[in-house]
């Protein structure tokens, strides 16, 4: 045995000797050695994590390429993300293209007109629909809905649901013989009328629909609800003994109610969120008595009212009947703090003298007056449409009612406001009361901000990196938001977004290669308060608390 091996045999029988004895010198020392290996073995690993944090504080985090899937994702198939999609597409990059509905072309497939020139909303629309659809770079997802999104700019791992629509999208070929032979045919409101026509429990929502494909409701089809349709049972489908009124009617044995939700995984290199809007709820003023009284609708319902291809065929009938006096009213549930919308939906003044022009037009020697706050004409042409409104006798008066009630004795209603011009209350009666609502986020807005975890200004819409100098850029590079995700906006500007948002995906789709800074985590200082502090307290006790537990049971076992 060598020296060193003599020595270091008698300094480890020291050492036991020195425990076995019962010293509590020994165990000192033995604690303290072993400090010291745990802060020796620590040192290098700490000096590397400040070194770490120094780089990323100068800007000197170290940067890595990746290629970028050349393939893009778009969530929401409004007007905005059509073009947006269109836009990536004819460049020559693949487009999944995401829409919760079962159709495409957002809110704008269900208006009329557009202002100010007076467009046919659907001849504008429907060729970019059927392009959307005719694509063969464009996969169209609809009745889909983004569940997951993982990675980076570049390569995003997304997890879309499709849900089950009961119909084979091959083999529908929308001829309609279906809705024709449901039991419930024609007994449910029809959400693309805002409730004013009716649908089957198998539908398409518009004729005009892209894609022609009809789609099983689950709420309202006994079959997926119940399990049975009259006598037919799904068990008697499975075994081929029946079939239910709409199975028998389709020829090419499109309908199966065996379908489930299927999770399709996407590998994408950019997205662009155009998730568009939705209406302000009118029921949220109890004063304007919407759904209580049925001559009170919202600008919807009026464009619904108002389209050939709406449930009156273009005839605007109130009760039956023509209205012979209407009164528009401006900023319902906008500019509005109590309610959380304290903005302006920017095209609600615009809208209304588009309706009132429209009344006008169908109705003859109807009587208008347009309620307002202020009138926004903000946009080219605008200004312009507004006189041309007035000019065709339609009274503005600045106000907007308190009270809306029905008249004793009659359907007619009674509009009290107060005149801020003229500084005196007045009372207008009415056949027909237009609300001018506003506009918020869609409902689809919140599980998108779940799944991308990305922010949302204090209008609620999705915040863009800089209001000025990148308006459709995101805090996630790679994510676009575009049209009236990012808040109120006309048509014209939900169509400029939309192209832009696809220029900007095309930098990086173009480039196949793109380099990435790793997510440098900044500490936000805030002052503290009461409940910090007690909050605080309250942890470390718990922490204080486990600690002195565990280091008992760890005591009594050794």
């Amino acid at each position: 045995m060598s020296g060193d091996e003599i020595e270091e045999k008698s300094e480890l029988e020291a050492g036991k000797e020195g425990v076995s004895g019962g010293g509590s010198g020994g165990e000192e020392e033995a604690k303290q050695h072993a400090e010291e290996t745990i802060e020796d073995a620590t040192k290098p690993k700490m000096q590397g994590i400040r070194d770490a944090v120094e780089r990323a504080y100068l800007g000197e985090v170290e940067e890595k390429e990746i290629e970028v899937v050349p393939e893009a994702l778009v969530v929401g198939a409004g007007i905005t993300g059509m073009y947006a999609a269109l836009g990536i597409a004819d460049a020559g990059f693949k487009v999944h293209l995401v829409e919760r509905k079962p159709f495409i072309g957002g809110h704008m497939a269900q208006l009329d007109k557009t202002f100010p020139t007076l467009d046919c909303s659907a001849c504008i629309l429907t060729p970019r629909m059927v392009d959307v659809g005719r694509h063969p770079l464009i996969n169209l997802m609809t009745y889909s809905e983004v569940v997951e999104v993982s990675g980076e700019v570049g390569n995003f791992k997304v997890k879309v649901r499709r849900k089950a629509r009961y119909v084979d999208e091959n083999k529908c070929t929308g001829c309609g013989m279906c809705a024709e032979a449901c039991r419930f045919k024609n007994k449910w409101p029809n959400e693309f009328d805002e409730g004013l026509g009716k649908r089957s429990s198998i539908y398409i929502a518009f004729p005009q629909a892209v894609p022609a494909v009809y789609t099983v409701d689950p709420e309202h089809c006994m079959m997926v609800k119940r399990g049975k349709c009259g006598k037919v049972t799904i068990d008697d489908i499975r075994a081929g003994k029946a079939k239910t009124p709409c199975m028998e009617a389709c020829g090419p044995g499109a309908i199966n109610f065996d379908m489930k939700d299927e999770i399709v995984e996407l590998n994408v290199g950019v997205i662009i969120i155009a998730t568009g809007y939705d209406i302000i709820d009118p029921r949220l003023l109890p004063e304007y008595h919407y759904e209580e009284y049925p001559n009170v609708i919202t600008g919807l319902e009026f464009e619904r009212l108002s389209s050939a291809s709406g449930p009156t065929g273009g005839k605007i009938m109130i009760n039956g009947k023509e209205p012979k006096d209407a009164v528009f009213i401006s900023c319902v549930g906008s500019r509005n703090k109590q309610l959380g919308y304290p903005y302006c939906s920017r095209v609600c003044c615009m809208y209304l003298a588009k309706h009132a022009h429209l009344l006008h037009e169908k109705t003859h020697g109807v009587k208008i007056t347009i309620l307002y706050q202020d009138v926004r004409a903000f946009g080219k042409g605008y200004e312009e449409f507004y006189d041309r409104v007035q000019s065709e006798g339609i009274t503005y008066r600045r106000g907007l009612p308190g009270e809306i009630y029905q008249k004793p004795g009659s359907d007619r209603l009674v509009v009290r406001a107060e005149d801020t011009m003229l500084g005196e209350t007045y009372e207008l009666e009415a056949d027909l009361v237009v609300l001018g609502v506003g506009l918020r986020p869609s409902d689809g807005t919140k599980q998108i901000l779940e799944v991308l975890n990305l922010k949302l200004s204090p209008d609620k819409f999705f915040a863009e990196k800089h209001p000025k100098a990148m308006p459709i850029e995101t805090e996630i590079p790679g994510v676009f938001i575009a049209g009236c995700a990012q808040g109120p906006k006309d048509i014209p500007d939900s169509v400029q977004q939309g192209k832009a948002a696809a220029s900007a995906a095309l930098v990086y789709l173009a480039k196949k290669k793109v380099r990435v800074k790793p997510r440098v985590v900044e500490m936000e200082e805030k002052p503290l308060t009461a409940s910090s502090l007690q909050f605080a307290a309250k942890e470390i006790s718990s922490v204080a608390a486990s600690g002195s537990s565990g280091s008992g049971s760890g005591g009594g076992s050794s």
